[in-house]
Parts: structure tokens; sequence; C-alpha cells
């Protein structure tokens, strides 16, 4: 039995407000297309198919699209669980058409793929209960025993794991639980099956990226590895973006990894899918097939200055990536250099200046008393940036501070605010010193 493992794809996610719908459907057609190639029998994927609870139309087309091609029209069997992006009965709704075409949508831990009809020739679900099911694919001389784990949080779990506050007691009463539910459902595998589990969880050990961005990685929702029966040929795995296998389980436990990069963290990362080859009795190989859909991420810095950063792009430095630029520089860059640079590459999705210069002095409190408002904003912005104020920053503050001035009456403009102080503090003293008098 030939294997295709995916997950996490995040449909409809952006990066910085940049869709990268596109890039997903490229991926989609990428994915499709190593099914074929590779002659797979079996596709899992192991969750997070949307990035929202409520996703885009857009989102939904694309998933649609997905399944109708890597099902190949009812040639091929497909399982899908939700992860902790999706919503689980959103992601079921289509499950009385997706059955018919040999799609089984799962969505909660105790599901049960039994509930509906498989309505695709050649493909049948032998037996099901609540976590497992039994597949047969009738070009195969051998059936697929495969435990299922949609997103297990303690709520779709139905059950309350801890009342301890303790973070260390509830890891453990959780990692116990979920190894409670394999352990029981694994007394399903058997010798003359291809044993297989579909996961959407954190094993512990496995390496995280910023891009996760879940309610829950790590802490008291991790799994101790030895939660995987060790019966099983093989464990899909999603939660995690990176492409990883975990070593410390007890089986070929494999993360397959986001298809995008969906943050800088993940700059220079390699994606992939798995190909699992499984038959009854033997060790199950694996291996990756690298993915070239969507754009790199890429950091840059420029150590040398803004010149440096406009010679690359003139260059054509990295012209299909996605870029975060953190340029070294003396002073604040212009309005207009921000422009020149994106104008030169337009993937350049973030510009952070980092500012070096000389230790500057703290600005003396008591030296404050009596100095225009203009003078100390120009001192505190040459304090905290170690550079000067641009010319047209500091005409937008003195245009703020007169239109203040303005709106409360006050005849003083930006340069005269200590001196009313001043003033008003003298005019205070002479009326209590004529008080006293009276």
């Amino acid at each position: 039995m030939r294997i295709l493992h995916t997950s996490d794809w995040h449909l409809g996610r952006s990066l910085e407000h940049i869709s990268r719908i596109d890039e997903q459907k490229a991926f989609i057609d990428e994915l499709a297309n190593i099914a074929d190639d590779q002659q797979v029998d079996l596709v899992l994927v192991a969750g997070d198919i949307y990035d929202t609870y409520n996703p885009s139309a857009a989102a939904e087309e694309l998933f649609y699209e997905a399944m109708d091609r890597l099902g190949g029209k009812g040639r091929r069997a497909v399982v899908v669980i939700a992860g902790n992006h999706d919503n689980p009965e959103r992601l079921c709704a289509a499950s009385p058409l997706a059955y018919r075409n040999g799609i089984i949508l799962l969505g909660y831990p105790s599901s049960n793929a039994g509930e509906y009809k498989i309505g695709a020739e050649g493909i049948d679900i032998i037996d099901a209960g609540p976590g497992w099911l039994e597949l047969s694919l009738a070009r195969l001389e051998h059936n697929a025993v495969i435990l299922t784990m949609p997103y297990p949080s303690e709520a779709r779990l139905e059950e309350l794991i801890s009342r301890e506050a303790d973070e260390d007691e509830l890891q453990k009463a959780y990692s116990d639980k979920i190894k409670g539910i394999f352990s029981s459902l694994s007394a399903k595998f058997r010798d003359d099956t291809v044993n297989l589990i579909v996961a959407h969880l954190f094993l512990m050990g496995g390496s995280t990226s910023d891009s996760e961005r879940t309610l829950q990685v790590g802490g008291a929702m991790t799994v101790e590895p030895s939660a995987i029966p060790e019966k099983a040929h093989y464990a899909a795995l999603g939660h995690l973006h990176r492409p990883q296998q975990i070593k410390s389980a007890p089986c070929p436990a494999y993360y397959a990894g986001s298809p995008l990069a969906y943050s800088f963290s993940e700059a220079d990362y390699a994606k992939a899918v798995f190909i699992v080859d499984a038959v009854p009795g033997r060790e199950a190989e694996v291996k990756p097939i690298y993915l070239n859909s969507g754009k790199p991420l890429k950091r840059w810095c420029a150590d040398r200055g803004i010149g440096q950063a406009l010679e690359w792009c003139e260059q054509g430095r990295d012209t299909n990536a996605w870029i975060d630029l953190e340029i070294v520089t003396d002073r604040v860059l212009t309005a207009d250099e921000h422009k020149a640079i994106r104008s030169l590459h337009p993937g350049i999705i973030n510009i952070r200046p980092r500012i070096v210069a000389e230790e500057t002095e703290q600005p003396n409190v008591a030296g404050r008393e009596g100095r225009k408002i203009d003078e100390l904003f120009r001192d505190y912005y040459k304090y905290r940036t170690g550079a000067e104020i641009p010319d047209e920053m500091m005409q937008a503050f003195i245009e703020i501070i007169n239109d203040e001035s303005e709106e409360n009456g006050d005849e003083a403009t930006y340069g005269t605010y200590a001196d009313q102080a001043e003033n008003d503090a003298a005019e205070e003293e002479a009326d209590v010193s004529e008080t006293q008098a009276s």
C-alpha cells in the first residue's frame, strides 16, 4: 500500500496581509500531480486544512477542488481529520457528498467513519467505530486499519483532564489520556493489515516555529512519544510546520509540516510531503518528496546601509521570494527611501531599520525647565533613536502641537508651553499673596 501524508495546509492564510491563495493553488496542483505520478493508494491529511474557523469562500473552494483531484474521482481513498484551526462541523458538512467519492472527513476524536456509506467503486469501509476504521481497497490484497485522532482538545475529548493547576500534572494527565485512547484502539491492529495512525497533536520533542500560532502548543497539551502504539507501521502527524521525524516514538512517526512557509522563522526551510510504502509484517519505507510550489521566505540584513539594500534589489536578488529586510543605519529612513526599495523589489514585506550610533547621554531632567517643547522633543528623539529627527517628522510634530493649541483657544504655540507654565505658577502665587494680605 502506498500512502501520501500531508498536513497543515492553512488555506486562506496570508503573510503580513499578503494573500497566499495563488501559492496555495500551486501547491494543490503539485500535490495532485505527486499523488498521480507516485500511484498513491491512500492520502492522509493530518489536520489544519483551513487557517480559521470561518474560512473564506476562496479557501473552501480550493479545498473541494483538492479533494476532487486527490480522490481521483473515486479511484483513490482520502482520509482528512480536523486540526485545531478547523471547525469540525464545517469541515465535515460535505460528508454526504464526500463519502460518495471515497473521501472520509472526520472532525472529532470520537468521530465514527462508518456513519456514511462509501459510494466509490473499489473503496469500502469494512468496519469502523469511534476513532478507527478498517479500509479496503479493491486493487490491494491487504486492508488498512487506521486510528484517527482529530485535534484532541479537552473540549473535543468531552472531558476535563485534571483540576490541578500545576502544568506538569496537567501535561501528564493529558498525555496519559491520549495514550489510553491509542492503547485501546490499537487492539484493532492485526498482523495481516497495514496499521496506520493519523493524528493532529504535539508530540514532545517536536521542533516548533513561530507560524504555528496555536492556542496551545507545548505545556499541558503535549503528548509523550511513547503514547504512539508500537504496532503501527506509520503515524502521520499534523500540527507542527517543520517536516520532521519524532525519533523517540516507538514506530515511524512523522510531521509532514506546512506546504508553505508561513512566517519568517521558517526562512530557508525545505517543505515536503511523505510517501510511505507499507505491507503487513514488514517495516514501512518512508521517503520525503520536496515541494517546489510557493515562494520561499528570505531574511536580508544590509549591514552596510541602505545603499547595499538598493544594490541587492537592482541585482535581482531573490526575485521570486518574500523578503524581511533589516537595514543597519545611523538614521531613520525617509519615506522616499522606503518607496524606492519597494519599487525595485515588490516581494519585500518588511523594512526594519536598525539604528546604530554612538551612545547618547540621557537628557538632563533638571535642564528641561523653561525649554521649548520642540527642543525637548528633538532631544528625546535623538536619545531614543541615536539619530537626528528628520525634518518632515519634526514639521509634523509642530503642526500637531499648533493644532491642539488652536482647538484649546490658546494663543501660545509649541514654543511657549514651558513659559506659559511658569506664568501660571507666578499668577497663582500672586493670588495667594493677595488673599493673605486681605
